[in-house]
C-alpha cells in the first residue's frame, strides 16, 4: 500500500492486471482477509458474548434495577410523592385509595407476593403483609356487594352488569352467541365459537367514571388472562366499591340508559343514612394493623424509583433513609466482615499453596522425565475425584472424632478430652481449599521451572556460589513468573469458592460467595446477590490492576 501511494504521487495511479487501481485492489483484498478472519473467530466471539459478557451485564443491571415497585404500585407511588415521610403521620386518604386499587389489581394478577418479597428485603414483615392484603381486600368491596345484592339480586349476576356497562351491539352479539350455543346443545352438536368481546359504552364513563374504569380492567383481565368473559363472570369486589363511590358523589335520577331502575334504586340506597360504609384506612387496619405504621409507607416511598442504590448500600452494610445513606446497626453489619474474611482467607490459601507447591514443582522439574511423569499423575489425581467427595473427606478427617484427632490422641500429643477443633472454622476451610487448589499452583510453577536451563545453577556454583546463593540469586528469580501465574489463578478461584466453605467452614469459615449463593437460591434476593457479585468483581479487578502495577502482568508466564 505504501509503494502504491508513492508511485501514485510520482506518476499517476498504478494499475492491476484487470485495470483496477492497485491501491483500490489491495484495499479490497485486505478487507476480504479481515472479513474471513472475523468469520473464523465469530463463533468464539458469540460464545464469549452469550456465556460471559451477557451474564455480567445482566448482573450489573439487576444490582440497580427496581422497577417492580413502580410497576406494581403506580398510583401509590404517585400519591406518595407529596407525603412527608419525616412527619411521623400516616399518608392521606388518597394514598390508601391508590394502594387499594394497586394491591387489588396486583393480587388478581398474582404479583403482590413478588412485590412483598422485594420490600421484605428492606423491612421485615412486609411480605406477609402483602400476602394477607391480597386475600383481605375483598372484604372491603363485599361490604357494598352484600347491601346491593340484598336490594336486587341482579347486582351479583354477570349479565346485568354487562348490560349496564356494555354497548348494545356487544350485548346483542352475546345474546346471539348464547342462543346459538343453546341450539347446538339441544341438537347434540359441538359448539366452539368464541364468546364475543365486551365493549364498554362511552357514555357510561361519564355517568359512572370510577366504576367504568375498574369494570373495563376486569373485563379485559377476564378475556386476556382468564380466557373468559365479563358476560359470564360477576365483577371483582372492588367494582362494587367504585360503584358506591360514584353513586355517593353523583345523581342518577336523570339516567335513562340500560338497567336504569336498578341503578337508580342503588343510588337511593346509598343516600340512605343506614347504608353501611367503611373507610379505606379502616379497611386496611382490619386486614393488618401494620398498615398504620408509617415505616411501611416510608419503605414503599424510598424504594419507588425504577433504579436504586439500595442493593449496593446493603452490600456494604448501609441502608437508604429519608436523610440519605446511613450505616446499619452494628449487629446487622455482616457483609463487610465477610469481604474481609474472604480476602484474608484467600490470601492465606494462596500463600499456603505457594509454600507447598514450590518444592513439589522444583522436584518435578529436576527429576528424570520418567519419574517426573509418574509423580505428575499423582498431582493430577485429585482432578479425577469429585470436588464434593474430596471436601467431604476432609470433613471426616478434621472432625473431633476424625482420623487426625484419633492419631494425635494415639501418639499422646493431645488428650482425649482436649481434641482439636479443626472443622467448621477458618482453619478447616484453609486446609481443605489448599488441598483442592494446590494442583492449580503446581502446574504453572512446573511449566515455568521446566524451561529454566539447569546449567545456569551449575555455572553459578562453578563461580563460587553456595547452593543457597545459586538458588536464591539465579534459579528463584526465573521461577517468579510461575509463582505469579499460579498465585493469580489460585487467588481468583479461592475468592469465588463456595462449595468447600459451605461444607467445612461453619459460621466463621464461610466466604462472601456463600452469601451470594444463598441470596440466589434461597432468599431469592437477586438484586443483593448481583450487587455483592459486582463488588467482588470490582475487588478482583482492582487487585489485578495493583498486581500489574507492582509486579507487571507481562512477567507472568505459564511456561515457554
Amino acid at each position: 500500500m505504501r509503494a502504491a501511494d508513492a508511485a501514485e504521487n510520482l506518476g499517476g495511479p498504478v494499475l492491476a492486471a484487470d485495470g483496477t487501481p492497485l491501491k483500490k485492489s489491495l484495499a479490497r483484498a485486505l478487507r476480504m482477509q479481515k472479513l474471513r478472519a472475523l468469520a473464523l473467530i465469530a463463533p468464539l466471539l458469540i460464545f464469549v458474548l452469550v456465556t460471559f459478557i451477557a451474564p455480567i451485564a445482566d448482573m450489573l443491571f439487576r444490582s440497580v434495577e427496581n422497577q417492580i415497585v413502580s410497576e406494581t404500585l403506580p398510583r401509590t407511588v404517585a400519591a406518595l410523592e407529596d407525603w412527608d415521610a419525616e412527619s411521623g403521620e400516616l399518608p392521606g386518604d388518597a394514598v390508601f385509595e391508590a394502594a387499594y386499587t394497586d394491591i387489588f389489581i396486583a393480587a388478581e394478577n398474582k404479583r403482590h407476593t413478588r412485590l412483598g418479597t422485594r420490600l421484605n428485603y428492606e423491612l421485615t414483615g412486609v411480605s406477609s403483609l402483602f400476602r394477607k392484603s391480597g386475600r383481605g381486600l375483598d372484604d372491603i368491596g363485599e361490604v357494598y356487594l352484600d347491601q346491593f345484592e340484598d336490594l336486587d339480586e341482579n347486582w351479583d349476576e354477570a349479565l346485568p352488569w354487562a348490560e349496564l356497562m356494555g354497548t348494545e351491539a356487544s350485548v346483542a352479539a352475546f345474546r346471539e352467541w348464547e342462543a346459538a350455543e343453546d341450539a347446538a346443545r339441544e341438537a347434540g352438536r359441538d359448539f366452539d365459537e368464541p364468546i364475543p368481546s365486551f365493549e364498554l359504552r362511552a357514555d357510561i364513563s361519564e355517568t359512572l367514571p370510577r366504576t367504568a374504569e375498574m369494570y373495563q380492567r376486569f373485563a379485559t383481565f377476564m378475556e386476556v388472562e382468564e380466557e373468559d368473559s365479563a358476560f359470564e363472570e360477576e365483577p371483582w369486589s372492588i367494582v362494587y366499591t367504585r360503584l358506591y363511590e360514584d353513586l355517593r358523589d353523583g345523581d342518577m335520577s336523570s339516567y335513562d340508559g340500560p338497567r336504569a331502575e336498578m341503578l337508580q334504586a342503588a343510588d337511593a340506597l346509598v343516600d340512605n343514612p343506614d347504608f353501611e360504609t367503611v373507610t379505606l384506612q379502616d379497611g386496611f387496619e382490619e386486614i393488618d394493623e401494620d398498615w398504620l405504621d408509617p415505616e411501611v409507607w416510608r419503605t414503599i416511598q424510598t424504594y419507588s424509583p425504577n433504579y436504586t442504590s439500595g442493593y449496593f448500600l446493603n452490600a456494604v452494610d448501609m441502608q437508604k433513609t429519608p436523610d440519605g445513606p446511613a450505616l446499619r446497626d452494628e449487629d446487622e453489619r455482616i457483609y463487610g466482615l465477610l469481604f474481609k474474611r474472604t480476602m484474608f482467607m484467600s490470601l492465606m490459601i494462596t500463600f499456603s499453596c505457594i509454600l507447598l507447591a514450590y518444592p513439589v514443582a522444583y522436584l518435578l522439574s529436576n527429576l528424570p522425565m520418567r519419574s517426573a511423569n509418574l509423580l505428575m499423575i499423582l498431582v493430577l489425581l485429585p482432578f479425577w475425584t469429585s470436588l464434593l467427595v474430596r471436601t467431604s473427606a476432609w470433613k471426616v478427617m478434621l472432625q473431633q472424632q476424625g482420623v487426625i484427632n484419633d492419631v494425635l490422641v494415639w501418639l499422646g500429643l493431645v488428650g482425649d478430652a482436649e481434641r482439636l477443633v479443626m472443622i467448621n472454622n477458618q482453619f478447616g476451610t484453609i486446609v481443605a481449599m489448599t488441598h483442592i487448589l494446590l494442583p492449580f499452583m503446581i502446574l504453572p510453577m512446573y511449566s515455568v521451572m521446566s524451561t529454566i536451563p539447569p546449567y545456569y545453577v551449575r555455572a553459578a556454583k562453578s563461580l563460587g556460589a553456595t547452593n543457597w546463593t545459586a538458588f536464591w540469586r539465579v534459579y528463584f528469580p526465573q521461577s517468579v513468573p510461575g509463582i505469579g501465574a499460579g498465585s493469580i489463578l489460585v487467588f481468583i478461584l479461592a475468592i469465588g469458592y463456595y462449595i468447600t466453605p459451605e461444607i467445612v467452614g461453619g459460621t466463621t469459615g464461610t466466604f462472601i460467595s456463600n452469601r451470594i449463593a444463598y441470596h440466589i437460591s434461597s432468599s431469592l434476593n437477586w438484586g443483593l446477590a448481583a450487587a455483592l457479585g459486582t463488588i467482588l468483581l470490582a475487588v478482583v479487578l482492582i487487585l489485578y490492576w495493583a498486581y500489574d502495577r507492582i509486579v507487571g502482568i507481562d512477567n507472568v508466564k505459564l511456561g515457554g
